[in-house]
Order: structure tokens, then C-alpha cells, then sequence
């Protein structure tokens, strides 16, 4: 062999070494900007709290921050269609709930499929919701309120988050088995229904520990009922003992990805995301709040989304009466 031929022979072959190389470092480089996590609810809600802890910490595992964007209305599809139609790169997440994410594909016409269109990458948590009053309110006990709503149908007003939302849906349960109607008043996120409440231009709303933590130390409001089969706190009946158990009421917390996003980028969110779980900063922030962090990976997450449409299916049809 020449050595002009094993000259070309060999910057060939550095050639293809090289490439192989910058390809490896193009993917290990991501994320190589800011990622954006896309919240479809208003300011000052569960979620808006939980994210500014999340995106505090996890930027140490990714080496770039997650910056938030709340972009509330149409009862969370304005946000989540923003998502479904973004650039599938990794770069814009969705941080939803399980209500916007399998149960109003059953009551709307949706821009998007949710199984279809979107990847978990992870449940960060998931969250029982209460049912609070103002402190100084009339209503001493849930069975008052249920009472004062049975005996004037629509006079007792509940502040929520959007028709078929996280507060929306367990208020409906809990009319429908105890018998009473509330007067139902939307707001754009649970942030905004809290300030009703506290404004006074409600009787009652619903809210999760992230939101009621600081308004209960405040003496400025007080729980009536939480959801689940014990109670949260000692004095204060659960769902169950009202007529409302299993998982009535319980928001599970989900990070989504567009479905197209590249498998190596979802794999460096998903191991992120799992090491925030383990992390003891977040972990104790987490708690200041009265938020768990019972983390459920994106494939386990996945199979789950598929059983809780079908549930939700169930559930709709239950309440409307179909």
C-alpha cells in the first residue's frame, strides 16, 4: 500500500472517529439552554408553589435551569395545547394534573389526545385536597355546609379551579353522594380561587397543603374535610367518613413531554428528575410545605394514565348522569 493511500486511509478514518465523537458530545450536551416547564393553571395554586421548588433544585442534575410559565385558561387546555404543538426537544415540558390529563378528554372537544400526544416523564407527587371556609365563617363542620347547601340549593357559593379541574371534580362527587347542590364559580387556578375565599366573594373552596399551609398558620382559614379514608388532621373528618372515600379527591402531580421528544433527551429527564426525588433539599422544602414526594416514575406513570382514562370515563358518566 502507497503511503499516499494510507495517508487517505487514515484521515478517513480520524474523520469518522471524530464525527462519532461530536455526536456523542451533542447528545450528552443537552440540555444545552433553559428548559421550560409549562404550568396551565394560575398563579399561586398547588402547582405555581411545587414548581418553584422543583425547578430550585433540579437544575443541579440537568446543568441548566427550568424556568416556569404559567399560562392558565380553558380549564388548563390553553397551556397544554402550547405544549402538544411545541418543537418535541426537550425544551418545553408540561407540569399538569391528572384531571386536565385523562379526564377532560371525556367532557370536551380537545385540540390534542392526551395518550397520544404526550410522554410522562414523571408523577412528582400526588396531593389530597381539602375543603376550607374563613375562619370566622358560619359553617362550624362540612355536615353544616352540606346542610346549608341541601336546604337552599345553589346559595352556598364553592370557589374553583375550572369546570372538570382538581377541585371541580371532587365537589361534584361529594354533592352527588350526599345529596346538595353549590353554587359552582370558576377562577383561572386554585390561586385565584383561595383569594375569593379570602376576599369573601365565596362561602367555600378547595384547596391542597402546599396552598392551605400558610392560611391555616394565619388563622385566616379553616379545614372542614380532607380526602381519603384517614384523617390528615385529628379534629377534622375524611371524605370517607362524609360518604366519599378511595380516591376521590387525590390530584397526582405529572411532568409531560411532547410524544415525539428524542429517547435520549426523555432518559436525561427522567434520571433528573428521579435524583430530585432523592434529594434531601428538595425533600425538606417539600415538607415545609405538607407536600409528600411519593414520586412515580415516567413507564410506571404511563401505564397508569391508560387505566385512569378508562376510570374517568366511569366517573363522568356517573356524575352527568349518562
Amino acid at each position: 500500500m502507497s503511503f499516499t493511500k494510507r495517508l487517505l486511509l487514515k484521515a478517513v478514518a480520524t474523520t469518522v472517529l471524530a464525527a462519532g465523537m461530536a455526536g456523542g458530545a451533542a447528545a450528552a450536551d443537552y440540555p444545552e439552554k433553559p428548559i421550560q416547564l409549562v404550568i396551565p393553571l394560575g398563579a399561586g395554586g398547588s402547582h405555581d408553589l411545587n414548581a418553584r421548588v422543583m425547578t430550585s433544585v433540579i437544575p443541579q442534575y440537568l446543568n441548566q435551569a427550568m424556568i416556569v410559565q404559567l399560562s392558565p385558561g380553558a380549564s388548563g387546555q390553553k397551556g397544554t395545547n402550547e405544549v402538544a404543538n411545541a418543537e418535541a426537544d426537550g425544551y418545553t415540558l408540561l407540569f399538569t394534573h391528572n384531571y386536565i390529563d385523562q379526564l377532560q378528554q371525556h367532557v370536551e372537544n380537545l385540540p390534542y389526545n392526551p395518550l397520544e400526544d404526550f410522554v410522562t416523564v414523571a408523577r412528582t407527587n400526588f396531593a389530597p385536597i381539602a375543603i376550607v371556609v374563613q375562619a370566622d365563617s358560619p359553617y362550624q363542620s362540612a355536615e353544616e355546609l352540606f346542610a346549608a347547601a341541601k336546604e337552599s340549593p345553589g346559595k352556598v357559593s364553592m370557589a374553583h379551579s375550572g369546570n372538570w379541574g382538581a377541585l371541580f371534580v371532587p365537589a361534584a362527587q361529594l354533592m352527588q353522594a350526599n345529596d346538595f347542590q353549590l353554587n359552582l364559580v370558576p377562577y383561572k387556578g386554585g390561586g385565584p380561587a383561595m383569594q375569593a375565599l379570602l376576599s369573601g366573594d365565596v362561602d367555600v373552596t378547595m384547596g391542597f397543603p402546599s396552598t392551605l399551609a400558610g392560611q391555616i398558620a394565619a388563622g385566616k382559614v379553616r379545614v372542614l374535610a380532607t380526602a381519603g379514608d384517614e384523617r390528615i388532621y385529628p379534629e377534622v373528618p375524611s371524605f370517607s367518613e362524609l360518604g366519599v372515600g378511595g380516591d376521590v379527591g387525590f390530584m397526582h402531580r405529572v411532568v409531560l413531554a411532547p410524544k415525539d421528544i428524542p429517547e435520549d433527551r426523555l432518559a436525561t429527564l427522567r434520571e433528573a428528575f428521579g435524583k430530585l426525588n432523592d434529594d434531601k433539599t428538595y425533600q425538606r422544602m417539600m415538607s415545609r410545605m405538607g407536600e409528600n414526594i411519593d414520586y412515580l416514575g415516567g413507564e410506571d406513570y404511563d401505564s397508569m394514565r391508560k387505566d385512569q382514562a378508562v376510570a374517568y370515563k366511569s366517573l363522568v358518566d356517573m356524575i352527568t348522569g349518562q
